[in-house]
């Protein structure tokens, strides 16, 4: 039986980082990877493929408002067979620069999907001939990454419906979809079908869209799906689906009424569970928080000696996320074996979330919602989109630029931004945060003008005007 140092159990983000990070230490590492095809969720499933779709849609979206702008096109028409061939040929190359990185990396890389057998073995089941064979590890990092969870509601099953992997592929325009959830899957796909044309309807549970985030943040969105002419039902219950004559029907309750959405197809986006099924855990002694793997600020399970990171574990399932997680299991890995006491410990001050819809959502730190939670005393001031010149002369007017600061001394705590490339301008705050920056600091960096990052100055300087001896 082989023996490693370390034992990462699956290649995605999370798992290679593990890897690459260990075997840079010098450790003598395996991967092992139970997935059909190899990437990861984020290349072959998640980030990647949607924001190619979306760019596509996006782009379509754009075009057909060039008169706005004094330019004469005819309709723009989508082709959703080269816009999945396009989606699908850059996911190859970004799949195959991910394989080669395992295939090649300083660890074995072995093909099959892994079980505990104690919790210092693992069984590997070969991917083609099922063959068994026996690993042994010192310690295990645990990237598995997660699965689509699919709540048994009555009909649901019967009806039918598509989940994200299946609208990855969807190559035939449809005439009309109802999209389950409010979260980030559920919004990119809503508006990418929408700017193709399709009829979209959009039922939430909750009252708002994003619901762990606050609310005027989360409206901007639902107030431009309106406008875009999508129907959007907030605060609902599902009762029940049904397959009748003229479609699928979605049956659900809203403000005390039964409500019903008839359409071609379903959209299941609500929401992902870890992917440890299969990995018997429980031969491990590794203790689960729901389906959740329960892991310490160090990313160690209830067994010291194996560590989780990614989806499997949380709380936040996003690459960079998963990417320090991994490192930082890696790192401390290393020092178990070393017998070395200190550990690094994760720490999400920073945390950011983007939504790659038009316009975009992006948040870092802090919500108000969170803040007040947590009893910090905060100042906040926010900025509209409506009223910047580089903004308006791009007809981007939606949306705006918010600051939470921590009222006794400025320091920036949060900050969101809903609107035109909102994915990189949430990256100032990044930086200056990374610093522990107080508004008054932040103000002291130029902005060139006219351009969208000066609008980040104009409630840092609100709040600034707000500060004791300001």
């Amino acid at each position: 039986m082989k023996s490693y140092d370390l034992i990462v159990i699956g290649g995605g983000s999370a798992g290679y980082a593990a890897a690459r990070t260990a075997a840079g230490l010098g450790a003598k590492v395996a991967v092992v990877e139970g997935g059909r095809k190899v990437g990861g969720l984020c290349i072959l499933r998640g980030c990647m493929p949607t924001k190619a779709l979306l760019e596509s849609a996006h782009r379509l979206h754009e075009i057909n408002r060039a008169r706005e702008f004094g330019v004469s096109v005819g309709k723009a028409k989508p082709d959703w067979k080269k816009i999945v061939a396009r989606k699908d040929l850059l996911i190859e190359d970004f799949a195959s620069y991910r394989r080669g990185q395992l295939e090649k990396g300083k660890f074995d890389f072995i093909r099959g999907k892994a079980e505990f057998a104690d919790p210092h073995t693992l069984v590997v089941s070969g991917l083609k001939d099922g063959k068994k064979t026996r690993i042994s590890g010192e310690t295990f990092v645990i990237a598995t990454g997660s699965v689509v969870s699919v709540r048994e509601l009555p009909g649901l099953r019967e009806t039918g419906f598509i989940t994200s992997d299946e609208a990855l592929r969807l190559k035939k325009p449809l005439k009309s979809l109802a999209v389950l959830g409010g979260g980030a899957v559920a919004l990119e796909f809503a508006q990418y079908f929408r700017h193709l044309g399709v009829k979209v309807t959009l039922v939430q549970r909750s009252k708002q869209v994003l619901s762990n985030q606050d609310a005027d943040y989360a409206n901007v969105l639902t107030d431009v799906f309106r406008k875009q002419g999508m129907k959007v039902h907030l605060g609902t219950e599902l009762v029940g689906f049904k397959k009748t004559a003229k479609g699928k029907q979605v049956i659900f309750k809203q403000n005390g009424k039964t409500v019903s959405v008839t359409s071609e197809e379903i959209l299941y986006a609500l929401g992902r569970e870890p992917n440890v099924s299969s990995l018997a855990l429980g031969k491990a002694g590794v203790e689960l928080d729901g389906k959740t793997v329960k892991v310490s600020e160090t990313m160690q399970t209830s067994q010291y000696h194996i560590f989780a990171a990614g989806d499997v574990c949380g709380p936040y399932e996003v690459v960079h996320v998963a990417i320090q997680q991994g490192e930082m299991a890696a790192r401390n890995a290393m020092r178990f074996l070393r017998l070395d006491p200190e550990r690094e410990k994760m720490e999400y001050r920073l945390k950011m979330e983007v939504v790659f819809t038009e316009p975009e959502l992006a948040a870092i730190g802090m919500s108000e919602k969170e803040a007040a939670a947590a009893g910090r005393k905060t100042l906040t001031a926010k900025y509209p989109f409506n009223d910047h010149g580089k903004s308006m002369i791009m007809g981007a007017n939606d949306g705006f630029v918010k600051i939470i600061a921590d009222a006794a001394n400025g320091e920036i705590l949060g900050a969101q931004v809903a609107g035109p490339h909102a994915s990189d301008l949430i990256h100032e705050f990044a930086v200056a945060m990374h610093y522990r920056s107080s508004v008054k600091d932040f103000l002291s960096i130029p902005h060139y003008h006219p351009t969208l990052a000066e609008i980040v100055t104009y409630p840092a300087e609100e709040i600034a005007d707000q500060l004791p001896n300001s």
